[in-house]
């Protein structure tokens, strides 16, 4: 495993602990000392998961692949939502077609992220000739999880009401998380066998 592996891990770690101590604030659940568990906690647990990954990945690369393939994720995903959240906050917006239109942007963002360090990273596809066909067919396959990404948010959002006492704001956070969950099997096959395939 390479070092850039164990920063990344390190790093993605950190990012969804502080994003995961800033959604139970939303959420008013307090724990004392929780801000310095996650920080610890979630970092050590993404690196050690990364090195399992790894040394099953020498036998099974796609473990390896998918490894790498679920930490973008996460900061994609991490993104997706502060875009979302952050059109939310500047237009105090969070229900309806103006909901979808931002869940649509946030989406796009992150992807545009996500093309470049699944391509390096995760699937480690190299090659720079015919990066304008390779693009097209990625944002094909994720044109169509675009589709699933928004349906899924939208759907949670406009009809099921918020639970457990969130605020719309946070709700909308939900129906993200849940499209993200509900997309990313989608993402990785499409990518992995369509668009970087070797």
């Amino acid at each position: 495993m390479k070092k850039i592996d164990l920063i990344l891990a390190l790093a993605t770690g950190e990012i969804t602990a502080w994003f995961f101590y800033s959604l139970m604030r939303e959420m008013e659940f307090s724990v004392p000392g929780l801000p310095l568990i996650l920080a610890i906690a979630f970092p050590l647990l993404a690196a050690l998961g990364l090195q399992i990954c790894w040394m099953l990945g020498k036998k099974y690369v796609w473990i390896w692949q998918m490894a790498k393939y679920l930490l973008i994720g996460v900061l994609a995903t991490i993104l997706d939502l502060g875009v979302l959240n952050g059109l939310i906050l500047v237009s105090g917006v969070a229900i309806g077609v103006t909901y979808s239109v931002f869940k649509g942007i946030s989406f796009v963002v992150a992807t545009c992220l996500k093309y470049f360090a699944d391509k390096f990273w995760a699937f480690e596809k190299n090659e720079k000739a015919g990066m304008g066909k390779e693009f097209l067919q990625f944002f094909f396959v994720t044109l169509i999880g675009l589709g699933l990404n928004v349906f899924i948010a939208s759907f949670v959002v406009n009809n099921i009401e918020p639970k457990f006492g969130l605020s719309q704001t946070a709700w909308g956070t939900i129906g993200g998380v849940a499209a993200a969950f509900g997309v990313m099997a989608w993402n990785f096959i499409g990518y992995k066998f369509f668009v970087f395939k070797k």
